[in-house]
């Protein structure tokens, strides 16, 4: 089992920037990521960083205005969203990969759908207004 804190969402304006922070405790924790889900929209997988190999992952359209980091100390992990649009209103889920990956993989590198991960948190909603 995994057991999730997660803070930062809010309301924001096009342009501004958020940061989502993610505490996660639990056994086996390998990589902490996020997904989100837009209004009517599938799920998709944002963003990964792995504790165990170093390991990050972004989505494209993450295009360099996200930047995940992890805090080892707080064993929290956070995203820091700059230059937000409108299209980036979701909820956003912290998620914890447990399984060990295979041979010649890092953690993060299977992780561009949401399905790779074990455990998901409640999610935080973001919304940015034009």
């Amino acid at each position: 089992q995994v057991q999730f804190v997660e803070s930062g969402g809010g309301l924001v304006q096009t342009g501004g920037s958020l940061r989502l922070s993610c505490a996660a405790t639990g056994l086996d924790i390998h990589a902490i990521g996020w997904i989100r889900r837009a209004p009517g929209k599938e799920y998709e997988a944002v963003s990964c960083i792995s504790s165990s190999d170093g390991s990050t992952y972004y989505a494209d359209f993450t295009e360099g205005r996200f930047i995940i980091s992890r805090d080892n100390a707080e064993n929290t992990v956070h995203l820091q969203m700059n230059s937000l649009k409108p299209g980036d209103t979701a909820v956003y889920y912290c998620a914890a990969l447990t399984s060990r990956t295979l041979p010649g993989r890092t953690y993060c590198s299977g992780t561009d759908y949401p399905g790779a991960y074990d455990y998901w948190g409640r999610g935080t909603q973001v919304t940015v207004s034009s």
